[in-house]
């Protein structure tokens, strides 16, 4: 089978683009430009096009599908050729389900968690050799890809992102995979660029759940009132399973989880990593592993990349990156490395990067998710609000929104790099919240400061 990747360069379209060729399919794409680690992982099967640009010349009759990222605009050449040849497109999450469309669909929502919940699934499946084929969204240790797709695998293990799904298609990704199984971790509003008011977003999860194939399972986090309403609510004939955080404490840095066989120290820490954990339990239950298994294999899980990360750690101090940029995440992470590290003075850094968080409509969202941190810091980028197209936001409005009197604020990247390389940790915990880099922060040159 022939396929084209119009924006082949993405984190998702890459992976999927890989996990095809180690399939078999002939693979070709296009972008205008590819960043690291994208272009060595696709030069290194053969699959980095030879120059960037697109070119309406590679869209032939012969192949059999074309892929459509969310990078590409709707007025791509390549796009506007395969719509004039009638060649059949798909977006990401069609493709995936073309796929899967023959095996037990296990799907993982939720504005957060997903992640996390589906890293430790692939984790324990990983432990105990049983082989499934699966999307994540993040790179994991152990795993060649983020996607792997294979014609014998029973099960396909899928994030289900609620974002859109391709420049044409606008419908949230994990209303495309029709789940026989679904898990539903929790509801924050998020992704206010698409979805302008809060009942808008829970919408896209009540849809999801419609979505759940008859007789399904539902998962659901019923700590969380909003998820709790809409799957007690549903009509849907499936099966409903609730889920809350199991019984954990935390000794000198170490988080020790109640299990059956008594307390049982684990590398992940955080009551919603707890909470992401449980829900992991029970999916693995409903695809065979049962608990005495997942509890030996969940105690090596570290986590996914740039999940609660840790970057680096002496005797004294410890530093973690984390993807945080959602309200609620943003509180979740900054209580967890607090309530792990109670002792020691936690300097919490926040970058506001997203569309929602650069939005002044949404800023009053963040009220009260930096109040764990002993030094709360926020750094954004002007130039980043005015290439997004936003109103601009002052340093007040940013104080305003999270109340805080001592809040420290920085909008230029050498600023805030000075002020992290002038800092004496000892005794601290540093936590770096973004999902960019603060305009330019040199990662590893933190680790060496630390160390």
């Amino acid at each position: 089978m022939r396929v084209h990747f119009i924006a082949i360069g993405g984190s998702a379209m890459h992976n999927l683009a890989l996990a095809l060729h180690n399939k078999g399919y002939r693979v070709s794409g296009s972008d205008d430009v590819i960043f690291e680690p994208s272009k060595s992982r696709l030069a290194s099967k053969g699959l980095l096009p030879e120059a960037f640009g697109w070119y309406p010349e590679k869209i032939t009759t012969a192949l059999d599908a074309v892929i459509l990222g969310m990078h590409a605009k709707a007025d791509n050449p390549e796009l506007l050729e395969a719509k004039s040849k009638n060649l059949k497109i798909y977006s990401y999450p069609e493709f995936l389900f073309e796929q899967a469309k023959t095996k037990t669909r296990v799907v993982i929502g939720g504005s957060h968690g997903k992640t996390t919940i589906t890293s430790m699934v692939l984790h324990v499946l990983h432990y105990h050799d049983r082989d499934v084929d699966y999307m994540v969204g993040a790179q994991l240790e152990g795993f060649e890809t983020m996607v792997k797709l294979t014609h014998d695998s029973d099960f396909m293990l899928l994030e289900g992102d609620e974002y859109l799904s391709s420049p044409i298609d606008r419908r949230p990704k994990f209303h495309l995979y029709k789940p026989n199984i679904a898990l539903l971790s929790g509801i924050a509003w998020d992704h206010i660029n698409v979805f302008p008011t809060y009942e808008n977003y829970v919408e896209q999860f009540e849809l999801f759940l419609d979505e759940i194939t008859h007789g399904g399972a539902i998962i659901y986090n019923e700590e969380d009132p909003e998820v709790k309403r809409i799957v007690e609510e549903s009509n849907r004939q499936i099966k409903k399973y609730p889920y809350r955080t199991p019984g954990y404490e935390v000794r000198e840095g170490v988080t020790y989880l109640d299990t059956p066989e008594g307390a049982m120290p684990i590398e992940v820490f955080g009551k919603h990593n707890l909470n992401n954990l449980e829900g992991a339990r029970w999916i693995c239950q409903l695809m065979g592993v049962d608990a005495e298994d997942f509890y030996e294999a969940i105690a090596s899980f570290k986590g996914a990349s740039m999940r609660l990360e840790k970057l680096a750690e002496t005797s004294v101090s410890v530093a973690y990156k984390d993807f945080a940029h959602s309200p609620s995440k943003v509180e979740a992470t900054t209580r967890a490395v607090k309530n792990q590290f109670p002792d020691r003075e936690l300097i919490a850094c926040l970058e506001l990067h997203t569309y929602s968080s650069l939005n002044p409509e949404f800023l009053s969202e963040y009220r009260g998710t930096l109040d764990a941190a002993d030094t709360a810091v926020v750094f954004y980028s002007p130039h980043a609000v005015e290439i997004k197209k936003l109103d601009p936001i002052s340093e007040a409005q940013i104080s305003e929104a999270f109340q805080r009197d001592d809040l420290v604020i920085f909008t230029d990247p050498e600023k805030f790099r000075e002020y992290i390389f002038s800092r004496d940790f000892e005794g601290k915990s540093l936590l770096l919240m973004s999902s960019g880099n603060y305009g330019g922060l040199d990662f590893d040159e933190v680790v060496e400061y630390i160390k």
